[in-house]
């Protein structure tokens, strides 16, 4: 007679109790506050400039060389694979994975919280993260760019370093870094951690590899010469806020405000745990440190940069609450959901000009162009050549590249002198090699317009006659018989 099998222990039962009732509430709740990220065909520039690459590279381009940005590539690689597998005209697969990718984050926020203070803080951190991820403009915190799929691997190296698997969590580290730079801020907390646990030396060396082997495997898969300088050594000119240190301040000021407003529930229980007792989390607040000089970094405070706040965020406030009243708690989670309302109002409710004025001249380059040609979208919305499904006849999707413009940095470091170094010559090598049938001069008043820029300026005069314009947006038409000097 078989013998049946021996029944688990009631901690695995009731550990596998928790985890099926509260992934469906978590999924239900990512869910719901994901929903304005599927009501528009994009939220912002980001989002064009990873469509536009994926497309390159599905036609032969290569990262580093031909397809240029200043991010690592693991987020290209995303969107060239799923536009290989559901088709490149729509985000919506996209925006399906980040989703998921918030989903992640929570569950393993949650998973850190129910082992540092049981089942309840479980289901607190993983609720208040979700609810406070929105918070913020929605065209930083509802698009899928860098941060969204940046977050779940930072929570991931938190929740590998909190189980003292070295190795896995410097894995977790890299992939941080490998989906964007300051990603990597995460190592700070790792290393204190493993510190604290008195990690041997074994643990460091399988935490440096974990970390290391990743980025070489990828530096060597791309070109290591072009990762090292489009990821790390050429963007010295980018952090620069010289003349437009009040630009910058309102910037960092207005979207702290915002992240505020969303972390309504969570900043009170924090400020008074703060005053009558230690929360005993000090890799916590490493953390929220690490992450608030990664928002620092560059200067430039776009308000995607503040997403990674959040989980660390969402962790604190749950340790605080721990040591307050249970009702604090309930208030907590109120406080978020309904800060939460308001910025999904607004993400169904705002107007998109700048979507708009994109969608417009895609129209326009539709009507003018053949699908075979390539056109030059002079401006810093590189979704105008997705949206129109036209092919850039340049590597640099923006004119923030050759200008060192960005953010609306209205300084005096802007045009070609300030260009990240060596673009301009591919530039005019590319145009050389095949001119575009069309320029669209978007710069509409920006200090980066033709008349800033003589290199194009010349080009505009020898080859091209306008014809128009768009939107404010200047159209340019090559002249027939002109051949570029």
């Amino acid at each position: 007679m078989l013998l049946a099998p021996l029944a688990p222990p009631r901690s695995v039962v009731a550990g596998k109790g928790y985890w099926t009732r509260l992934l469906p509430l978590l999924a239900v709740l990512a869910c719901v506050t994901r929903v304005p990220s599927f009501l528009r065909p994009l939220w912002n520039p980001d989002e064009g400039y990873l469509a536009v690459q994926a497309r390159m590279l599905a036609r032969g381009g290569q990262l580093y060389e031909t397809v240029v940005d200043r991010k690592p590539p693991l987020l290209p690689w995303l969107y060239e694979g799923t536009f290989a597998v559901f088709g490149s005209g729509s985000l919506t697969p996209v925006r399906i994975l980040a989703v998921l990718a918030q989903l992640a984050t929570a569950a393993l926020l949650a998973s850190i919280a129910r082992r540092r203070w049981g089942d309840r803080a479980g289901r607190t951190a993983g609720a208040l993260y979700l609810l406070v991820s929105v918070g913020l403009n929605p065209e930083d915190a509802q698009a899928a760019t860098f941060e969204v799929f940046m977050l779940p691997c930072t929570a991931a190296a938190m929740w590998c370093a909190d189980r003292r698997r070295w190795g896995a969590a410097g894995a977790a580290v890299a992939c941080a870094f490998l989906t964007k730079q300051t990603g990597g801020a995460v190592l700070l907390p790792v290393l204190y951690l493993l510190n604290r646990y008195g990690g041997p030396r074994a643990g460091l060396l399988r935490l440096a590899a974990g970390a290391a082997l990743p980025v070489l495997g990828v530096a060597l898969a791309t070109d290591p010469a072009g990762f090292a300088f489009w990821t790390v050594t050429g963007s010295g000119a980018y952090a620069s806020f010289t003349g437009s240190e009040l630009h910058v301040l309102a910037r960092a000021l207005t979207n702290t405000a915002i992240l505020g407003v969303a972390s309504a529930g969570l900043l009170p229980p924090v400020a008074r745990a703060l005053r009558i007792a230690r929360t005993g989390a000090p890799d916590l607040w490493l953390w929220l440190a690490a992450s608030a000089a990664a928002v620092t970094l560059g200067f430039h405070f776009f308000g995607h940069y503040f997403l990674q706040l959040t989980p660390p965020l969402a962790l604190l406030a749950t340790a605080a609450l721990q040591i307050l009243p249970r009702e604090r708690t309930s208030g907590a989670v109120l406080a978020s959901a309904c800060a939460c309302t308001l910025f999904l109002a607004w993400g169904v409710l705002a107007p998109r000009p700048e979507l708009a004025h994109a969608q417009r001249l895609a129209l326009t380059l539709d009507r003018r162009t053949a699908p075979g040609d390539r056109v030059l979208v002079w401006g810093i919305h590189p979704e105008t050549y997705w949206l129109a499904d036209r092919a850039p006849a340049t590597r640099y999707l923006t004119a923030g590249l050759l200008t060192n413009f960005s953010g609306g940095r209205d300084g005096p470091q802007v045009g070609e002198k300030y260009a990240v170094a060596g673009t301009w010559p591919d530039f005019r090598a590319e145009l050389a090699d095949r001119a575009p049938v069309l320029v669209i001069d978007d710069s509409r008043g920006k200090p980066y317009g033709p008349a800033r820029v003589p290199s194009l300026r010349r080009l505009l005069a020898a080859d091209y006659e306008q014809a128009g314009e768009v939107d404010g947006a200047v159209l340019y038409v090559r002249v027939p018989g002109q051949q570029t000097p």
